[in-house]
Formats: C-alpha cells, structure tokens, sequence
C-alpha cells in the first residue's frame, strides 16, 4: 500500500501537459452536441492501477458510502479526504482550468448569471466560505450485479456544471457489462440515452445538472443524470472528479 501511495504521490510535472494536449475543441464540440466527450488515455495503465490499490486504504478518504443502504443502487464508493493523492490533486484544477470557459458559456446561453474563475483555487474558496467544505474527488468499487442508478452530483448551492470521470479498470480483463449512462431529458419529449464506451484511462466529462441545447426557436435547458449499467462479471473501479466541494 505504501508503494502505491508513493508511486500516485511522484506525478511528473508533465501531467498538466497531457490535459493541454488533449483536442479541446473537438471536446467543447462534443459536449455541446452530446452534454459528454470521451478523453482518451487520460491516465496510463500503471496510474489507474495504482489509484484502484488505494481503496482498502481508510487513511486516504473521509467517508465510506453503500450505495444499496440509500437506494443508490448497488457497490460502494469512498470520497477521498484532503489532501488529495498527488495525480488527482494536479488532476483537478488541470481540468478544471479547461473547462471554465465552456461551463460560463454554457451559463451565459441559458441565462444564468453566476460566473466561475478561471483558477479551480478560487472556486474552491467560494464554496468553502459557503461551507463546502468536504472534498468529493471519489473512488468507486463495484462486483458483479452492481449498477449505479441515474443521478446528479449537486451537493450544496455552488456547483460547477461539469465533471470528469475516469475508468480505472479494462473492460473485457477486469470486468464485462458496466457501461457508463447519461439521459438527457428534454421539454415535452421522451428522455434521450447515451451510452459511453470507456477503455483504461479513459475518462468522461459531462454535464453534471443541465446544459444548454440549440432549438427552433433559441437555447432551451435539459436536464441531465448519469450512472453506470450492471456489472455482469468481475470488478470495476472508477475515479469521479467533481470539482465543487460538499457541505
């Protein structure tokens, strides 16, 4: 355990690099068009194995929570405890620092005022001055028969309209079936699903509440939930960073 904590803990510099170098257009395109984008290879085989290691580690989190003890559906996850393991703690502001510009032009099309700095430290003191205080970067553990059902990641009254999260396991090795969801429900129509296909390392942004959507006549507002299909065999664990602290 020592040795994973130690290897998490030696992130090269480089990191922030790898979120730079990923296609933010083509990313901002498809959040607009989907409400999600896929960012491949976000973490290499040995990161997510090493970040999975840490879950039998309760030094490393605040809070254990079964999701079947609150109807949440079926496995567990644990939110990690400031400070943050090394490669989610440079993690969170690299993303965080990409993601700004789409989250307030997202607010400014759907008419809400509320604007987010530019740096994740600022945000930060917003919501702890309100009294989110409690981290929520989380690991999650699922076995075979486990899902989670559709939700939102809200948490208290600063939220910050996206979030990423990052498949830690390889499909078809590690488990089967465990699918990332998304549903998008929109005015007057049936919800829309959306079926994410994750490799190791990969990871996901989405929209955490509602996004904007272009209509006949102007912008109108969905309403968003995402969760995770039955795991048919094996075991999954997944990385979810949310970039707006708890109350």
């Amino acid at each position: 355990m020592k040795a994973n904590a130690k290897k998490i803990a030696a992130v090269p510099s480089a990191f922030a690099g790898r979120v730079d170098a990923i296609d933010w257009a083509a990313t901002e395109g498809e959040l607009d068009a989907q409400g999600c984008a896929v960012l491949k290879r976000l973490l290499t085989a040995d990161e997510c194995r090493a970040l999975a290691a840490l879950y039998p580690d309760d030094t490393r989190f605040r809070s254990r929570i079964v999701m079947g003890r609150h109807g949440f559906g079926r496995g567990e996850y644990k939110y990690f405890s400031y400070p943050l393991p090394g490669l989610i703690a440079e993690l969170r502001p690299a993303l965080y620092a990409r993601l700004t510009g789409i989250a307030n032009r997202w607010n400014q099309t759907m008419g809400i005022d509320i604007r987010y700095p530019l740096a994740h430290e600022a945000f930060l003191k917003r919501c702890h001055e309100a009294g989110q205080v409690r981290p929520t970067p989380l690991l999650l553990r699922y076995g075979a028969g486990d899902y989670n059902c559709l939700h939102q990641d809200l948490y208290g009254e600063h939220v910050f309209p996206l979030q990423v999260a990052i498949l830690l396991s390889e499909p078809g090795r590690d488990f089967t079936g465990g699918e990332f969801v998304l549903t998008e429900q929109r005015p007057r129509m049936q919800s829309r699903p959306e079926v994410v296909p994750l490799a190791q390392g990969d990871a996901v942004a989405f929209a955490v509440h509602h996004r904007p959507v272009q209509g006949t006549r102007g912008f109108y507002r969905v309403n968003l939930r995402h969760g995770v299909s039955r795991i048919r065999s094996g075991h999954r664990h997944t990385v979810g960073v949310i970039f707006h602290d708890a109350k």
